[in-house]
């Protein structure tokens, strides 16, 4: 999810919309898989970490909060990275940073080297790989874009509903360490993917020799005059306030469960639910929000979808039994994935396609904070109250704070434009009225500009679509 990675890649190549790109698909498939689904699945493993540590629900609480954290707020790191190194050797060094994390966890005696190993190392290996794989994406398909990354999304709840009950089967048979080991080289398939992130090569010339490509324009970083746009600004702070409950749920599913008395397997078994019911939910909110009677009213439904979340956060207080855990999840992960799916959709209509690359970025420093705070907070309440109707209570009511955020501000701010004034009506009239001018073009300058026009279909669009 980095939004604020600004290589662009060789322009006046023609993206491939297919080919090999169907391998990079893949390669960003499994990707997308590691770097959402492994903060919620390794919440597997937090009692058996309380009881080896003597620790409490907060402190294990900070494992995902920080693998998150590190997954949104490193958007300008990896920025700098891919500009300066290409995407492939990024993604390469990633993959291992992120199994040497999960290896070294596995020889850790306390929670604070945990911390830096599974949070900082891992987290920080998991972001190298998604942010550059998104790249890749976007330079191999154009036309079908809106699929490829469609398709590439599903693989956040395909790999939850995979990875959460092979943690518990592997501490069930080899302890936490041995688990932690064993994630560990399963992310060395992330190295895999990363060899197949091919860079695009300019088409070779009559003469034998490759073309050269277009010298890319400097562009900034980050473009920090999105924060003069009122629209911006309610969104963020509306998906800041959204962030802090948004993952508490899945974070401790698993542990309420366990502490009604379910046994460890189906405890897991809840995450498994909830991904397969985000992989449907997820393309169906994005095939609604296209329609094109809906797509005007996308923020209102972006705003329902959150208002959704924390109402079936608050219903999900009052389950006393394995089977009111499994209604939750199946309405959670209906909530869940229509968050995902129109979170992006609705950025980009408030700000427009040109500003989104450096708006999105900045929506994720923020959130990074929030996903920081969000998970240990309530850890925190559970280790005062020891009720977890308390935590899940906490989450539905800052998740409906945002809804109403967001939904008064785009009722009062951002469906309001400026008026156009007098003198710009009358004269935009002048205009529409004033005849035609004709203006005599030379043949030879059109052949000119054809020849030095870059095919539209081969420029990259920098639009890193992704969903959480």
């Amino acid at each position: 999810m980095g939004g604020a990675v600004v290589d662009d890649g060789p322009t006046g190549i023609k993206a491939p919309d297919g080919g090999w790109g169907w391998a990079v698909l893949f390669g960003c498939f499994i990707i997308t898989g590691f770097s959402y689904a492994f903060p919620k699945a390794v919440s597997v493993f937090f009692k058996e970490l309380m009881h080896e540590f003597g620790i409490g629900y907060s402190d294990t609480a900070w494992i995902s909060s920080i693998l998150l954290a590190m997954l949104y707020g490193t958007g300008p790191l990896c920025s700098v990275c891919v500009n300066r190194f290409g995407c492939r050797p990024v993604m390469l060094v990633g993959g291992l940073f992120a199994s040497l994390g999960m290896v070294a966890a596995s020889f850790c005696q306390s929670i604070i080297q945990i911390y830096l190993t599974t949070g900082v190392i891992t987290g920080l290996g998991l972001a190298l790989n998604f942010q550059p794989s998104l790249i890749m994406l976007n330079r191999y398909f154009n036309k079908r874009r809106p699929i490829a990354n469609g398709l590439a999304a599903a693989g956040s709840p395909v790999f939850l509903c995979a990875l959460s009950p092979l943690g518990q089967l592997l501490q069930d048979h080899y302890g936490w360490r041995g688990g932690f080991l064993i994630l560990g080289g399963l992310l060395l398939n992330c190295c895999v993917c990363a060899a197949l992130m091919r860079p695009l090569v300019a088409p070779k010339a009559s003469g034998g020799t490759e073309s050269q490509a277009p010298q890319r324009s400097s562009r900034r970083l980050l473009d920090l005059s999105v924060f003069r746009d009122r629209g911006f600004l309610i969104y963020a702070v509306a998906a800041s306030i959204m962030v802090l409950g948004l993952f508490v749920p899945p974070v401790f599913v698993v542990s309420y469960a366990k502490d009604l008395g379910v046994p460890d397997t189906k405890a897991a078994f809840l995450l498994t639910i909830l991904g397969f019911i985000d992989i449907f939910a997820r393309p169906t909110a994005g095939f609604i929000t296209g329609l094109k009677k809906v797509r005007p009213y996308s923020v209102y439904l972006f705003s329902f979808a959150m208002f959704f979340n924390g109402f079936t956060d608050l219903t999900g207080s009052t389950a006393s039994d394995y089977g009111g855990l499994v209604v939750f999840c199946i309405f959670f992960g209906i909530s869940y994935g229509m968050v995902g799916a129109l979170q992006f959709e609705v950025l980009m209509a408030i700000v427009g396609t040109h500003k989104f690359s450096s708006a999105i970025g900045l929506v994720l420093l923020l959130e990074a904070v929030a996903v920081l705070i969000g998970p240990p907070s309530g850890g925190k309440l559970l280790d005062a109250t020891k009720v977890y109707k308390y935590v899940f209570i906490l989450a539905g009511a800052e998740v409906l704070t945002s809804s109403l955020v967001l939904l008064l501000g785009n009722f009062f701010c951002i469906r309001k434009r400026p008026e156009v004034t007098q003198p710009e009506v009358a004269a935009s009239e002048d205009t529409l009225h004033k005849p035609p001018v004709d203006v005599g073009v030379d043949s030879r300058e059109v052949e000119h500009f054809l020849k030095e026009q870059p095919e539209k279909n081969g420029e990259v669009v920098h639009t890193p679509e992704t969903s959480v």
